[in-house]
């Protein structure tokens, strides 16, 4: 019997599998800078102070805050002004925030993301399939509200449900969030339900370990996507790839796939 006859549910990573950035993060912090007159900042130290204030502010406030209770611009002003710090630009005040408050909007805008051309035709046939679809993305509430439906990734038409960290305060790889997913698309069994990421370890691993089918896409040629087959994992170029194997592949019992 195949996999898909006996799936009700799919949930699928955001990141690297339905959306991709789209230039450098120096291209959004030189416009937010020139807006204001000021200079580029420099995109090499900008690009590794920014993935060290956002390492930072992570560990001490995880899932944008959520615990803590700090409201979401508060957390990206926090990260962003550190990233500038970190690579040596000290703003005053009032300037700072006129250029976090570019930056924020484009990061909560369409502009700084483009959606793989599979995505939507993938989405919508999974649900055409009578099939559930959840999102479950490390991402602030932020992606559901506003930039999923600004790329044409809407509620009630590509995807039924999300489950996003900034939002439930759980991220992955905590295999909780995948519990999450399998209740809120109805307390489906995990044998039932297939998740489709582009990380081992936030994506497969996790949602392996609760009983979910899974499987990796590699729309980069990542250097490690050699090990993840060696371990066993399906791995495929993009999610057309993915539905011919959803649709050819036999159910294998879900403790025979590690």
């Amino acid at each position: 019997m195949s996999l898909l006859s006996k799936l009700k549910c799919i949930t699928v990573d955001v990141t690297g599998t339905l959306i991709a950035y789209k230039g450098e993060l120096g291209d959004y912090y030189c416009m937010a800078a020139k807006s204001v007159g000021l200079p580029c900042p420099d995109y090499k130290r900008m690009h590794e102070a920014f993935k060290d204030a956002y390492t930072n502010m992570a560990k001490r406030y995880p899932c944008f805050g959520h615990a803590a209770k700090i409201p979401n611009i508060d957390w990206w002003r926090s990260c962003v002004k550190d990233s500038f710090i970190k690579a040596g630009y000290n703003y005053d005040d009032e300037t700072f925030e006129k250029v976090f408050r570019r930056i924020y909007s484009s990061f909560g805008s369409a502009a700084p993301y483009s959606v793989f051309p599979d995505s939507q035709p993938f989405l919508r046939w999974a649900r055409e399939k009578g099939l559930i679809v959840g999102i479950v993305s490390n991402a602030e509430y932020r992606y559901q509200d506003v930039i999923l439906p600004a790329l044409g990734l809407n509620k009630g038409s590509e995807w039924d449900f999300g489950v996003f960290s900034g939002i439930i305060g759980i991220e992955k790889p905590d295999p909780k969030i995948y519990k999450i997913a399998l209740e809120m698309a109805g307390n489906i069994a995990p044998e039932e339900s297939l998740h489709i990421g582009d990380s081992m370890r936030k994506d497969y691993l996790p949602a392996r370990s609760i009983g979910m089918h899974a499987l990796l896409l590699d729309r980069f040629k990542t250097p490690d996507a050699e090990s993840w087959r060696n371990s066993g994992a399906p791995v495929l170029p993009d999610l057309a790839a993915a539905k011919d194997w959803i649709v050819k592949q036999e159910e294998v019992p879900a403790a025979e796939q590690v």
